[in-house]
């Protein structure tokens, strides 16, 4: 996934407990344990002539996270992986010292058909001691995942730990992210469930959190461990994400993130010398922002 142009929404507010805004990073909260960055990919309607085609661009110090709720996407990178994936499972790319990808829709469904993609892309900053490690890949099947209910709630949990359940993706640092699907009205206990920050995303329907009702589209970051009490109102979506937060501070440039702007300044050079990884069999390019 590449951050052509990364917007920052800065109407954050304060609703006591929590801050709301609509995407990571906003003003008020750069990162949420050592998740920095969540694209949220529709739903929106492609083909018969519009597809997703993302051409071949760079990414250093992070592991990028893709989640498909609706879709499907072929991953191809500079370590000769091609992967697709599917609604329910999980491509995990650290780039680490460097890896280019590309990411585009599939031949399949290139059918004169349209198709509903709908998803989330999200990038997980590496700890400061591993920002260099080799660039490597993981894809799990939905199946793999683990998954669990409460009442009437769905929970899967996609990365990391929580709830006293550990997933197969293999992450880097202590975090978690969490699916959440309810039918009917539903306490959602986080207490003692999850370590670190915790931000909750509402894909659709609506959170009741300190006495105001939070609809689909915005992301609440909890200010406190011990938070006050949030119910899932029917038919809700939710995805909980975060974790343990780094000492320090992380820097982005586009599509990289580093604890060092030097770091950057190299990446950047390589990239527009094209003496980057690169991809083995895809010419195309995405060139350095001005």
């Amino acid at each position: 996934m590449s951050n052509i142009g990364l917007i920052i929404e800065e109407r954050s507010r304060d609703i006591g407990d929590f801050l709301v805004g609509r995407l990571i990073p906003f003003r008020k909260k750069r990162m949420i344990g050592p998740f920095i960055f969540i694209d949220h990919m529709g739903p929106t309607k492609l083909g018969p002539t519009k597809y997703m085609d993302v051409d071949q661009h760079p990414h250093i110090g992070l592991s990028t996270l893709t989640f498909m709720l609706e879709g499907e996407i072929m991953h191809e990178d500079s370590i000769g992986t091609k992967q697709l994936i599917q609604p329910g499972s999980v491509n995990w790319m650290t780039a680490g010292k460097g890896v280019s990808h590309s990411e585009r829709t599939p031949k399949n469904l290139r059918n004169g058909s349209e198709f509903i993609a709908h998803g989330y892309q999200i990038w997980v900053a590496l700890p400061k001691d591993l920002e260099d490690v080799a660039p490597d890949f993981h894809h799990m099947k939905g199946a793999e995942l683990p998954k669990w209910e409460e009442g009437s709630a769905k929970f899967t949990l996609i990365a990391g730990e929580g709830y006293g359940q550990k997933s197969p993706v293999p992450t880097y640092s202590s975090l978690f992210m969490v699916e959440i699907k309810n039918a009917d009205t539903f306490a959602l206990n986080i207490n003692g469930k999850l370590k670190g920050e915790i931000g909750i995303c509402i894909v659709k329907g609506s959170i009741a959190a300190c006495g105001e009702t939070v609809g689909k589209g915005n992301i609440l970051v909890s200010k406190v461990e011990d938070t006050c009490d949030i119910t899932l109102n029917p038919n809700s979506h939710l995805l909980l994400f975060g974790g343990e937060p780094f000492p320090e501070e992380r820097y982005i440039y586009w599509n990289y993130v580093s604890s060092s702007k030097e770091k950057i300044e190299e990446a950047k050079k390589a990239w527009k010398n094209k003496s980057f990884p690169m991809m083995e069999n895809d010419t195309s390019y995405v060139p350095l922002p001005n």
